[in-house]
Order: C-alpha cells, then sequence, then structure tokens
C-alpha cells in the first residue's frame, strides 16, 4: 500500500452518488469491518450527488466536519474522524483535516445517502493524504464508514462481494452505465431522519426468525440478478428484485425490535406497480431501509409511470435518475 509523504499533503473534492440495490445489504458477519453477511447487486444514480471536500491542516489539534453548510459534533462527527483515522493510518500521517460536505438529495430517509457520502469521502481523503489506491482497495475503504459505500465507487451496475477479509470484500463493476436504459423513479413520501439507521439496523437481522432462510436464497438471487442485467432482460430483473425486497423487510419486521420502515402509502404503491407491470409496463419496485420506493422502470416506459406516480396523494416529490458512474474526483 502506497504511503504518503506530508508534503504531498492537499485538498481534494470527490463526487459520489447513491446507489439502489436490487438483492440487497442487510446484515453484518462482522459490524466493526462491515462485512456482508451476503454479496449485492445494485445500481448507481445519475442525478443525486454527494460533493466533499477534505483539507488536510497542520495546524488543526482535531478533525472538523461541515454538512450541509451545518458545522457537526456529536456521532455524525466521531463516525468521520474514525473513518478518517483508517486513511491516516494507511497514509502513516497524524495530520488532521477539514471535510465539508453535501447533498442534494434528502439524507437518512432510505435513499442511500451514507454510501454516496462515505464513497465521496474515501475518495477525496485517499487522494488527499496522497494515497494511491486501486479500485477495489478503495472499495474496501469506503465500506469501513458504510457497507453500501462500497458499491459507490465502481462504475453503473455494481456487484459487492462479502468476502471473507477486510481485503476480499469489495465491490466491482459488471455493467457499464450505459449498457441498460433504465430509470429510477424514487418516490418521495417522507423527508425525515429515520428513527433507526441502517447501521443499527444490521444488528438486529440476526434476531429474526427469517434472516438465515435469506441468507441462504441470495447466493441464487445474485446469479438470476446478475444474468437479468447483462442480458437486459426486464422480467427476470423485476421478479428478483421484487423478491429480495420484500424478504429484506420481512426479516426487519421479525427482528427484535422490530423494524418497520415502510408505511401504509409505501405499501399502496408497491401493489400499484405490480398491476402496472401486470397491464404490461415494464416497471418494478423496491424499497430500501426507508419509506421511500424506489420504481425501476425502462426508459420507454418511464415517463408513463412517472406521470402516474405523480398523481398519487401522498407522494410529496419523485425524483429521476438512471445508471451513472461510480465516484471520481472533480
Amino acid at each position: 500500500m502506497a504511503k504518503s509523504h506530508p508534503a504531498n499533503l492537499k485538498p481534494a473534492t470527490a463526487l459520489a452518488h447513491p446507489n439502489i440495490a436490487f438483492i440487497k445489504y442487510w446484515g453484518n458477519r462482522d459490524d466493526a469491518l462491515r462485512l456482508p453477511l451476503t454479496g449485492s447487486i445494485s445500481m448507481n444514480l445519475s442525478g443525486l450527488e454527494t460533493i466533499t471536500t477534505v483539507v488536510p491542516d497542520r495546524r488543526l489539534k482535531a478533525d472538523r466536519l461541515t454538512l450541509g453548510g451545518v458545522s457537526q459534533t456529536g456521532a455524525a462527527f466521531e463516525r468521520v474522524s474514525r473513518f478518517l483515522d483508517q486513511v491516516r493510518r494507511l497514509a502513516n500521517s497524524v495530520v488532521f483535516a477539514r471535510v465539508t460536505s453535501a447533498n442534494n438529495f434528502p439524507a437518512g430517509a432510505g435513499i442511500a445517502s451514507s454510501a454516496s457520502a462515505f464513497a465521496a469521502l474515501a475518495l477525496a481523503a485517499s487522494k488527499a493524504y496522497a494515497l494511491d489506491l486501486p479500485e477495489a482497495s478503495l472499495s474496501s475503504l469506503a465500506r469501513l464508514g458504510s457497507g453500501s459505500a462500497s458499491r459507490s465507487i465502481p462504475d453503473g451496475f455494481v456487484e459487492w462481494k462479502p468476502g471473507e477479509t477486510h481485503a476480499e470484500s469489495y465491490a466491482w463493476s459488471i455493467a457499464p452505465p450505459e449498457h441498460w436504459e433504465l430509470v429510477d423513479l424514487i418516490v418521495i413520501l417522507d423527508q425525515t431522519h429515520k428513527i433507526t439507521g441502517s447501521s443499527d439496523g444490521h444488528k438486529l437481522a440476526h434476531t429474526s426468525p427469517l434472516n438465515a432462510e435469506r441468507i441462504a436464497a441470495v447466493p441464487g438471487r445474485l446469479d438470476v440478478c446478475r444474468q437479468a442485467i447483462l442480458q437486459c432482460d426486464f422480467q427476470a430483473l423485476a421478479e428478483v428484485t421484487e423478491a429480495d425486497s420484500e424478504h429484506m423487510h420481512a426479516v426487519m419486521r421479525t427482528s427484535t425490535p422490530s423494524l418497520i420502515y415502510q408505511t401504509k402509502l409505501t405499501l399502496d404503491i408497491l401493489a400499484q406497480i405490480k398491476s402496472w407491470r401486470d397491464q404490461g409496463c415494464a416497471v418494478c419496485a423496491t424499497v430500501d431501509a426507508g419509506p421511500n420506493v424506489h420504481v425501476i422502470a425502462e426508459k420507454k416506459d418511464g415517463q408513463k409511470a412517472l406521470s402516474r406516480l405523480r398523481q398519487i396523494e401522498g407522494v410529496l416529490d419523485v425524483l429521476v435518475s438512471a445508471p451513472s458512474p461510480g465516484a471520481r474526483l472533480i
């Protein structure tokens, strides 16, 4: 691993996107390293961005963090500072840094804001501390901040393998963004920060009596999903994506304590999406750890689905996204 020289420290800015998982990540084998119980497959989302700047500064006595223009202390600050400690160890540095980060989409509402946040931080910090990391190592590094962040490093359609060690657990691109013209219509039902964050939720997966069954089913679903993407087979993608989402939420609901992220409106929209597909519209739906619904559609049916979704009472907004590149310096 490359080591930095103090003279090489310099400001760096990176941009990363959140991702939507077709095959979900829920639960860890190792919480400290965020080694997942299963593999997962996702798509990076264009138009939704986290931009993060890291400025190493020898004058600082501690790290500083500003999110969305607001100086941070407490849990958010501590999580970022611990992550920077990992970067400093790799770089053989003791220099603290100022971190400034902002999203153009709601954070903490089940739209994978931590994924884009730590992917952008991993890339910006590694550059600022003069580390030259290959993509796999950068993905592993991002995973230490947020498991899903590992998937926001590579381009387009991405698979993350669980691995047995830190170095073995990383994500890679299985198809570039232009491979398949899909759209993700992100139906915003609630923009408030969820009560139980994903990091805490992962720790409860083992308490569900359904968790072992889900773990056993995921390898087969990964195979189906991977082939569906490579072959641009929407029906196969729709069926496996919805099945995995429903199974994950069943694990959540049967955990102790129970985690119920979906609302009545969430469930109503999921039912409507299945009805639209039965009528010949190429749409499917998946829900992360929050109430908001990701409606995946082929581009030819995206506008029709968007119009219908915006007419549903209770829908606050619909964000439109498409497959995107991974994290990059700007």
